[in-house]
């Protein structure tokens, strides 16, 4: 690695500790009138008490709730307002209550708590204590919500933002203590598939009485003891007054200048003890993104949770665009989420979405194409038009004859059309190419699966589980031009404009089987069983050809293209899996065999692969305590060609890209590691995260690029070339007093080799990010957070490339005379690229809202871009390309929109 580049991102960091210091002194200014006491939670024979709650309450109204949880060590940290009187109240579950009354004005700074066993051993255990902000158990974290709340949050993102150890960020996702929430429940009922986004952005805050954080997740209650599932659920539980009744809000809003925006938001919902509805439906033109990509891949499920790695061909990325990165924007969406307890043993839910969008966007971009003779430069003005609609139907059922059995059922139909007009003009070399690309796409998915589990005695537990999957993708392109294009790579023949239309059809049908059981043999050693078989068959078929002026067709297929090949691919596995336990260390190692068989046929050719491969696996996590610990996993891993990349003929990609599959290729093989490391001490008001992944490539599917300008011809082939793929991050999170303070550091590198024009380049790509954030953490201040990260992107292979970015992200809200609620955000970014030329770009939107309090109406005026930017810059790197782009984005709109609670 070239010494230069760490030298230049050494003062990059250096020229920005003003920056630092500044913000570093903002926290010295918060610890005026503060009192913290110290100490420990110990029994009657000084064994710490850990996890053990320290709850702080004072008579006075205006005073805050304070508290503390003990750390492994049985330490407390307690930060009082020297101004009150408080109570101090220990609880521990088995042992009796401690009280300590601290006075206002109070010089004392240590105590040390000793609970007496209270000498009863109960079966069912009842907390009297109505303050509780965090109980922690092993797997279970529970925030009662009313603890950190000031009562002006709208929705549930704002009540998780304050709760110690949450984040959500601009997508939706939550991570809790650095992990990702991957199941999203609703009192105990999965809410849309499990998705956060919806949930976190229409769930309304003053209907959330707790949040429960369930790690190691299982929708088979009997299973979590063994299953092993590294599933994160947050279930909300409601408040009591918000069952039996609708509740929700209606939102409409219009533009204050004369112009076509609008918006219209409805969040319904209706929980009882038997039945459950949501709806949620939104219609507007402002750039909201009702729902992310991460959340409509679950949506696009019907795949059993014990089948991981299975591949789906849908292609739904059109449906989850933010809408921001576009100069026009139309966004309808409608969903329905339901379940019903037919009976004790009998409940059916599902659920059911229409999404209609349509999205116009304008980029300029200059692309440096990385080639062994030089570089090639290319200028593109690109305007997109996508007018997509998707529906998807869900229904589940599940049947629990018994307390130790349980059968589900799962269905799920997804149809969706697209129509992508595409407009490119192309600068290479003083010369200018238009093209128009039309692309019109029907999809449909039908999906099911079948899963029965049974605990035959507290040793022998099985999980048998059917899965199949019909998908079918049917995308038509046109490509339309005045001037000839990718010459010697298209048979085209001469004529006074070039209208060139292509097929696809892809079929894909999967069917999967597999039986697992689990045996108990002692509490620290357990073997599971595998036994599976995964069959997957396919059919990609193409068809290219040129629609002449004089109303003949010039067919491609004579000149190599048109593919049409049949794929089967059979997977047949045993494995088997030991935990064992040795004190707080648990591990799992695994083998497994799989019996691949591969067939293809295309060109009356058949080509079949048979292979015997093993592969290892280990699990391993050490606990030092209920709240640090250290997980690690490995796996080696084969990974074989999907159909389109052994089909054997020429393909058409886009107007400057022909492809061509490699019917000879095989599986490609790798190693995967992966470690986590997570601290949450209250004692000392830290958090800490860290996350490291290694993935190694043995032998590696990679494509063979030769370019003639601008114009490029790839192949997929094997090699034995290795590849790399390191990814670091980590994450701390101190509390100071009133602030909390947080530091975020990733990095990445990326080894490989591509070939191109015939000449083996050797490429590294490394990605660097460090960040901090001042976010305040009282309940009486206004919320005001204040972030900067510095960003370094490197490039090594025909020539060394860079681009460094400086970002600075804020956010501010306030409360006015109790009614009054402000709230404005700012976001700066500055790019520069590998010659020192910088670019900037500045967006801020900022809203106040009125509302009484229990009054059902609010108003609400918001500004979105409030500084008119006209267009944004990006940076990227590929393979054997370099792109700086210019993305314009909507204009500023100021929206007065009134909302209706219910």
């Amino acid at each position: 690695m070239p010494t230069h580049y760490y030298h230049d991102t050494f003062m990059k960091i250096k020229n920005k500790q003003t920056i630092i210091l500044i913000f570093l002194l903002v926290s010295f200014l918060f610890n005026a009138n503060a009192q913290t006491i110290t100490g420990t939670v110990s029994d009657t024979l000084n064994k710490p008490l850990e996890s053990a709650n320290v709850i702080a309450i004072s008579s006075d109204k205006n005073a805050q709730l304070k508290f503390a949880i003990a750390d492994n060590k049985g330490r407390y940290r307690l930060e009082l307002d020297a101004s009150f009187r408080y109570e101090v109240t220990v609880s521990y579950i088995g042992y009796l209550d401690s009280v300590l009354i601290v006075e206002a004005n109070s010089t004392l700074t240590t105590h040390n708590f000793r609970l007496t066993p209270t000498g009863e051993k109960l079966k069912e255990i009842i907390i009297k204590h109505d303050y509780k902000p965090i109980v922690v158990k092993k797997d279970t974290l529970i925030y009662d919500v009313k603890s950190f709340v000031n009562g002006n949050e709208r929705k549930m993102k704002e009540v998780l933002e304050k709760l110690p150890g949450v984040a959500v960020d601009k997508k939706g996702n939550v991570t809790v203590q650095g992990k990702k929430v991957t199941q999203m429940l609703v009192e105990n009922k999965s809410f849309f598939g499990g998705g956060s986004k919806l949930a976190v952005e229409n769930i309304p805050a003053d209907a959330i009485e707790k949040i429960e954080v369930i790690d190691h997740f299982n929708k088979v209650g009997f299973l979590k003891k063994v299953s092993d599932s590294d599933e994160l659920a947050m279930n909300v539980k409601l408040k009591a007054n918000k069952k039996k009744f609708v509740f929700g809000d209606l939102e409409a809003g219009l533009p204050v200048a004369f112009s076509k925006q609008h918006l219209l938001h409805a969040a319904l919902f209706y929980y009882t003890p038997k039945t459950n509805l949501s709806f949620i439906g939104d219609a507007n033109t402002i750039g909201k993104s009702t729902f992310t990509f991460e959340d409509l891949m679950r949506f696009d499920g019907g795949v059993s949770s014990f089948l991981s790695g299975r591949k789906s061909l849908s292609n739904l990325y059109e449906f989850t665009n933010d809408n921001t990165d576009v100069v026009r924007n139309k966004s309808e969406f409608a969903a329905l989420n339901f379940s019903i307890d037919v009976s004790p043993k009998v409940a059916i839910s599902g659920y059911g979405l229409l999404s209609n969008i349509f999205l116009e966007s304008n980029i300029v971009s200059r692309i440096d194409y990385l080639q062994s003779s030089g570089t090639v430069y290319e200028t593109r003005n690109q305007n997109d038009q996508n007018k997509a609609m998707l529906g998807i139907g869900n229904l589940k059922l599940d049947y629990s004859p018994s307390r130790t059995e349980k059968w589900n059922y799962n269905l799920q139909y997804q149809a969706s059309n697209n129509r992508f007009d595409n407009k490119i003009i192309s600068f290479t070399n003083g010369t200018a190419s238009n093209f128009d690309l039309i692309k019109n796409a029907n999809n449909f998915s039908f999906k099911q699966f079948a899963e029965w589990h049974k605990s035959f005695n507290d040793k022998h537990t099985t999980t048998i589980v059917v899965n199949a999957a019909l998908e079918q993708e049917t995308p038509t392109n046109q490509w339309l031009t005045n001037t000839p294009f990718l010459s010697g790579l298209l048979p085209l023949q001469n004529d006074s404009s070039y209208n060139i239309n292509q097929i696809k059809k892809t079929n894909n049908n999967n069917i999967d089987f597999l039986v697992k059981h689990y045996w108990i043999i002692n509490n620290f050693n357990h073997l599971y069983t595998n036994v599976g078989n995964n069959f997957i068959n396919s059919g990609f078929q193409t068809a290219e050809k040129q629609l002449l002026s004089s109303g003949l067709v010039n067919d491609f297929g004579n000149a190599g293209f048109n593919n049409n090949v049949s794929y089967r691919l059979n997977d047949a596995y045993v494995g088997l899996e030991y935990k064992f336990k040795i004190g707080r260390w648990i591990n799992k190692p695994g083998i497994y065999v799989h019996q691949y068989n591969l067939k293809t046929n295309q060109e009356n050719k058949h080509c079949v692969v048979s292979k015997t491969l093993l592969q290892p696996q280990w699990d391993s996590e050490f606990q030092f305590s209920q709240s640090e610990s250290i997980t690690f996993k490995y796996k080696l891993a084969n990974d074989f060609p999907d159909v389109n990349k052994l089909s054997n003929r020429f393909l058409l990609q886009n107007f400057n890209m022909v492809y061509k599959g490699n019917a000879l290729l095989q599986n490609q093989q790798y190693h995967n590691a992966v470690f986590r490391y997570s601290r949450m001490n209250s004692y000392r008001g830290i958090m800490i995260f860290a996350n490291a992944s290694f993935n190694k490539k043995t032998t590696t599917l990679r494509d063979e690029v030769n370019f003639i300008g601008i114009n490029s011809f790839s192949t997929p082939i094997l090699t034995r070339n290795p590849e790399t793929m390191i990814r670091i991050s980590g994450n701390v999170n101190k509390k100071i007093n009133k602030i909390r303070v947080g530091v975020t550091t990733s990095w990445s590198q990326f080894d490989y080799v591509q070939r191109i024009n015939n000449i083996e380049i050797r490429n590294s790509r490394i990605n660097q990010d460090f960040g901090f954030e001042f976010k305040t953490a009282y309940n009486k201040w206004p919320d005001f957070s204040v972030g900067y990260t510095i960003g370094f992107s490197f490039f090594s292979g025909i020539s060394d490339s860079k681009f460094n970015s400086d970002a600075i992200t804020s956010s501010f809200e306030h409360t006015i005379l109790k009614n009054w609620t402000f709230k404005a955000d700012y976001d700066y970014l500055q790019n520069t690229n590998n010659n020192n030329q910088s670019n900037t770009f500045a967006t801020s939107s900022a809203s106040l809202r009125y509302q009484r309090k229990n009054n059902p109406f609010a108003f609400q005026i918001q500004a979105n871009n409030l500084f008119d930017a006209e267009a944004k810059n990006a940076y990227s790197f590929s393979d054997f390309m370099i792109s700086e782009q210019k993305i314009f984005i909507l204009p500023r709109i100021i929206m007065l929109s009134v909302q209706y609670k219910l």
